[in-house]
């Protein structure tokens, strides 16, 4: 088996489980259901990930690198319009290609957490800053980012079972960025 054919079994297992673990909670998430979501044995899963917990620790590794690679590809911009524009679009193409990672770390009560290193996707707070508020906005820009990131969350997810997912990618966008109340290009 090549290394990309494995790298891509690994990203669907990461994906799926993120998807269970932000449905069920990580708690009632059994390695028994992962593993029937992506067509594995029980011993097949663990012989690619040992534990739950290390699906879990792998899980919230791969939400990190999405949300450093946000971050990168909008840091050099200056806060404003275009770099909220530039969020949402990589987000909405991130959430995509990966349905379940994005649930798990977009999930509203993620952004809210009193800690974001306890949240259940991991530490949410690059992706906040890849709006170039800072580690601590003001709590009106976070429930603006917190409302952009549940319209992108859902609405993704329903574009997914709709079968629609590049039709709908512009009007995703459009009402994300609706949340930041910032006129229309």
């Amino acid at each position: 088996m090549t290394r990309a054919f494995r790298q891509q079994i690994d990203e669907g297992i990461l994906d799926h489980a993120a998807g269970l673990f932000a449905r069920h909670g990580y708690p009632l998430t059994s390695i028994r259901a992962v593993a029937d979501a992506v067509g594995l044995s029980k011993p097949g899963l663990l012989h690619r990930f040992p534990s739950k917990e290390a699906l879990r620790e792998a899980v919230v590794r791969r939400s990190q690198e999405l949300q450093r690679d946000v971050y990168s590809q909008v840091h050099d911009m200056p806060p404003g319009p275009e770099r909220d524009r530039a969020v949402i679009e990589t987000v909405v193409d991130q959430a995509q290609a990966h349905p379940g990672l994005l649930s798990l770390t977009l999930g509203f009560h993620t952004l809210l957490e009193t800690d974001a290193r306890d949240a259940p996707g991991g530490d949410t707070r690059i992706l906040i800053e890849a709006f170039g508020s800072g580690p601590e906005p003001e709590p009106e820009r976070l429930l603006r980012i917190t409302a952009a990131f549940s319209a992108v969350s859902m609405l993704v997810l329903a574009a997914h079972r709709a079968g629609k997912p590049s039709a709908w990618r512009p009007h995703i966008v459009a009402i994300a960025c609706d949340s930041f109340g910032h006129p229309h290009p």
